[in-house]
């Protein structure tokens, strides 16, 4: 098995909606206003119509459950899902108060991106097993996923 380059994509965020703690943690909710996806077989860019239902625990791990609409330059939409894992460690809650982007390696953002769609042309997708590294920005976040192939 090797890992291709999928897409990468970018997600703009409203400003968070906070929950407060529950019995499970932190629960912190992002909508998506927009953003812009570019792959060498898609590209295209996010609806406002998705967000991520952050919940951070004592340890300050993130785990994140996103859903969200991508609409290719060619008018075919495509459902995107995924759950993962955010460590929240100090430097990068520091470089966010500050205004500033992570890197991505900065810090342990995984995510495992499922896709569905019904448009025959991206139905591929239906069947991609992939797995993505995050980084976070000022209002946003930037995704670089990848397929697992054969060879």
């Amino acid at each position: 098995m090797k890992l291709e380059h999928l897409l990468t994509y970018r997600a703009d965020l409203k400003a968070p909606v906070e929950v407060g703690t529950g019995p499970f943690g932190t629960r912190t909710i992002f909508d998506v206003t927009g953003g812009t996806a570019e792959g060498p077989r898609l590209r295209g860019r996010l609806l406002a119509s998705g967000g991520d239902w952050l919940l951070v625990d004592a340890n300050g791990t993130g785990f994140l459950d996103v859903r969200g609409t991508l609409e290719t330059d060619d008018g075919a939409r495509i459902y995107i899902h995924y759950h993962g894992v955010l460590v929240l460690r100090e430097e990068i809650l520091a470089a966010l108060a500050r205004g500033e982007a992570t890197d991505f390696g900065d810090t342990y953002f995984m995510t495992q991106p499922r896709f569905e769609t019904g448009d025959p042309r991206y139905a591929w997708l239906n069947r991609v097993v992939a797995v993505a590294e995050g980084r976070v920005l000022p209002n946003a976040v930037e995704y670089r996923v990848y397929e697992a192939v054969n060879g």
